[in-house]
């Protein structure tokens, strides 16, 4: 498989993001000592003027934190602005969301020196609630077919996709479409369901068995004596795939879609929530002057 413009972009995001998150976790269990003292026998601690809040670790990680939180509002601005691709398709500039996404709460709390009291509680745990709700955001947005741009395919569009896999699919292994489509029909039965907790056991069901068989499939032409070099077996296993994630996501296209309404309204006010709280936790920090840099 060719290596994408997405593929170095992922790459880069993900080695970032790991960067970050160890070398916050490195200072977590450096100052390990400082952070399990109480209160006041941190006061007294050497480490002290380097890593409570306002400190000058402390208070760089606050700034990194906030940084990152507010960059996480630029996603949802990309999406208004969804059909202008010059500044850069939807799905990478998710990848980069999910990373800062996941990123907040750990320096966040590094920040705080793992104590949040008050007003930075609320938005710490606002902050928390959009995170572990952005994981579920992010899943059900993999089950809603898009095109390379990010944009949402409908069931036509769908189908339209599905019967070029299956043609080119066909002409690839030299088998007869019938043939090919009757070896990818999707691999559970998968009914929608207006329960949200059902409707996501049924896509991780779906998707494991998708997984199992797709291995079937491989070992189906094997068996056959469809011999493939290296990257024409690769093709043929990314086709194979995306067409039988498509055969699942058209019939739980509706609900899908349904529930990500439903989430999104339940999302955005605890990301209002811990925006605002943010800023007035900022706003006074810099007026009582609890800066290092004042």
């Amino acid at each position: 498989m060719p290596i994408t413009k997405r593929h170095v972009v992922v790459f880069a995001v993900r080695i970032a993001g790991w960067t970050i998150a160890l070398a916050i976790l490195g200072i977590a269990l450096a100052g390990l000592p400082y952070y399990t003292k109480p209160l006041a026998g941190r006061v007294r601690d050497p480490l002290h003027s380097w890593l409570r809040p306002s400190g000058t670790v402390g208070q760089s990680l606050g700034i990194l934190a906030l940084c990152l939180f507010l960059f996480l509002w630029l996603y949802p601005l990309r999406k208004k602005l969804a059909r202008v691709p010059s500044l850069g398709s939807l799905p990478r500039w998710l990848d980069v969301h999910v990373v800062a996404g996941l990123l907040v709460p750990l320096v966040a709390a590094v920040h705080a020196g793992f104590r949040c009291d008050g007003l930075i509680g609320l938005g710490y745990l606002a902050m928390a609630i959009v995170c572990a709700s952005g994981i579920i955001g992010r899943y059900l947005y993999a089950h809603i077919p898009r095109s390379r741009s990010g944009i949402a395919l409908t069931l036509d569009e769908v189908g339209l996709e599905r019967r070029q896999l299956l043609h080119d699919l066909a002409r690839t292994i030299g088998r007869p479409v019938p043939e090919v489509e009757r070896r990818l029909v999707p691999p559970a039965a998968l009914a929608p369901t207006l329960n949200p907790l059902r409707l996501l056991v049924r896509m991780g069901r779906g998707d494991l068995a998708r997984r199992h068989a797709l291995r079937h499939f491989r070992a189906e032409l094997a068996a056959s004596g469809v011999h493939l070099d290296g990257e024409r077996s690769r093709q043929v296993l990314a086709s194979a795939r995306r067409e039988m994630a498509l055969a699942q996501q058209a019939v739980l296209l509706e609900a899908v879609q349904r529930l990500f309404r439903w989430w999104h309204a339940a999302h955005r006010p605890f990301a209002v929530t811990a925006l605002v709280a943010v800023l007035l936790h900022v706003a006074v920090a810099v007026m009582l002057g609890q800066t290092w840099f004042r």
